[in-house]
């Protein structure tokens, strides 16, 4: 027994340091993402649509640190200003998924019923249809554009948090807590807005992060295909299928936006790996 007490002290510490490192740099990297969105005029050294066909293609140097494209406007500067589409087409799909999620989740296993079966076929229905090609249709239809392709994404992307929601509410419908609160006159819209969705929100927030990152790997697909944000604003996935066309030559061009698309992914991932961790006492042992 003294053993088994000994092993578990001695797992422990690091287990918490994994949780704490993962978090810490996630969380690091959105930051530095943040902040070069934010810096993005005073940290660019160029103009980021400023065309200089003399310098066009030109490979990393002093003055240039991530090349030049096939119009010669600054790599790097285009990379810093990219990150603002990126970041705002992120929080809109946010804005609009999570409350739309929550809502039908909560109702559906609060409500029971038809009510929730009828809201399940429905989640179900659009969790059945593929993401970006659903996507790809309705920015088709509606016009390619930042706020058309936030809402394309967020019309595939609430039926998770649905299910998430509506499954902890029925773990949560029969529990002492609610009981309680039935019992001190507490009912209906004020019982799951104001004791059920605190209490599913911190798996939501899990969810989201751990969603960003194909998120922004979605968006950066419309991007590619020219269904996103329009030329010339810099975005990362237009950059990308612009350098694709002398990806063998010019290697850097499509290298710079992939880089970029890489890291922001990869800093959600690992805060939303952290927060899971941290949040979600299922992973905890």
């Amino acid at each position: 027994m003294t053993q088994h007490f000994s092993d578990a002290e001695t797992l422990t510490p690091p287990r918490r340091r994994r949780r704490v490192t993962t978090l810490a740099i996630g969380g690091s990297l959105i930051a530095v993402l943040l902040l070069v969105a934010l810096f993005a005029p005073w940290l660019a050294p160029f103009d980021p649509n400023a065309q200089q066909m003399s310098a066009r293609l030109l490979p990393p140097s002093a003055l240039h640190w991530f090349g030049t494209d096939g119009f010669g406007r600054d790599l790097f500067s285009r990379v810093l200003y990219g990150a603002r589409p990126t970041l705002l087409l992120v929080s809109l799909i946010l804005v609009l998924t999570i409350p739309v999620g929550m809502l039908i989740g909560i109702s559906a296993g609060y409500l029971g019923g038809w009510t929730e079966r009828v809201l399940m076929r429905i989640t179900d229905i659009f969790l059945s249809l593929p993401n970006l090609v659903i996507a790809l249709a309705l920015v088709a239809m509606l016009g390619p554009g930042l706020l058309n392709g936030a809402l394309a994404l967020a019309l595939t992307s609430w039926p998770p948090f649905a299910r998430q929601a509506r499954a902890e509410t029925l773990a949560l419908r029969r529990s002492d807590y609610l009981a309680a609160a039935r019992m001190q006159g507490i009912n209906g819209l004020r019982l799951m807005f104001g004791h059920i969705l605190p209490l599913c929100m911190p798996s939501a927030v899990v969810r989201a992060a751990l969603s960003l990152g194909g998120i922004i790997l979605a968006s950066a697909g419309l991007g590619f295909l020219g269904m996103g944000v329009q030329p010339p604003t810099a975005e990362w996935g237009s950059m990308v299928a612009e350098g694709s066309k002398v990806i063998f030559d010019q290697w850097w061009v499509a290298a710079a936006p992939g880089g970029a698309i890489l890291f922001a992914s990869l800093a959600f991932n690992l805060t939303g790996d952290g927060l899971r961790d941290r949040l979600d006492t299922r992973h905890g042992h």
